[in-house]
């Protein structure tokens, strides 16, 4: 399949701000993923572009977008009123360009927990599902569940995808967490994956496999549930 372009974005948050985001459609689209990134790194590096590519692949559109941390070079995230606002900015370009696609949205790492809180606090419009690429439900050995606790609130289905040597996530307690919200969550598990979704040679599998283990499950998920109102 070839590799659609991606048409470059300035998406307005507000009257003073607005961020970068490339949206990429691939033919024949069935959905569109509002992907954020993670606190570390921004819309365009390497493993959120793979995850783009991959998605495209199984014909899901992805609108990838910066947090106006990250547009301005800074190192520090933003408060959560200011990401949250980002979340629905970005959820309403992609509702706007692409408004016959169905929207799930979520992210990597910090841009999935940024915007399951927005989706808790008041539903995204259009939005019919959550993908989180590795949801960091504590920092790095502090074992705790307090970051999740909003996502009891969360109505639309949400997918989880864990890694098992992720520091941010001990997976004993994300299956509970996933235990707790019953029908509405799904959990996949990449053994020997850690937070970057990076595995050991020992593991057998490459990075590379991993990815399209991931969007293999992206793309069945989304097959699995109500994308139609």
């Amino acid at each position: 399949m070839t590799t659609p372009a991606a048409k470059a974005l300035r998406i307005p948050i507000d009257d003073e701000q607005a961020v970068s985001g490339p949206l990429m459609v691939p033919a024949q689209a069935h959905a569109c993923y509002v992907f954020a990134h993670g606190a570390g790194a921004g819309m365009d590096h390497p493993f959120m572009e793979a995850m783009a590519h991959g998605l495209a692949a199984h014909g899901i559109a992805t609108l990838r977008y910066q947090f106006p941390y990250m547009e301005r070079g800074s190192k520090r995230t933003d408060a959560p009123p200011l990401a949250h606002a980002a979340v629905r900015a970005a959820v309403d370009e992609a509702a706007r360009l692409v408004p016959t696609l169905p929207l799930i949205a979520g992210g990597k790492s910090f841009g999935g927990r940024m915007t399951s809180q927005a989706q808790a606090a008041s539903p995204l419009p259009g939005v019919r599902g959550l993908v989180f690429v590795g949801f960091p439900l504590h920092p790095a050995k502090k074992p705790s569940e307090e970051r999740g606790k909003h996502l009891s609130d969360v109505t639309c289905p949400m997918l989880f995808l864990q890694g098992t040597r992720d520091e941010l996530a001990d997976l004993g307690l994300v299956q509970a967490l996933v235990d707790r919200l019953g029908s509405a969550a799904t959990l996949h598990v990449f053994g020997d994956a850690d937070h970057s979704f990076h595995v050991r040679v020992k593991s057998g599998r490459t990075d590379a496999e991993v990815m399209n283990s991931m969007v293999q499950a992206i793309a069945k998920w989304l097959d699995a549930i109500e994308l139609v109102c």
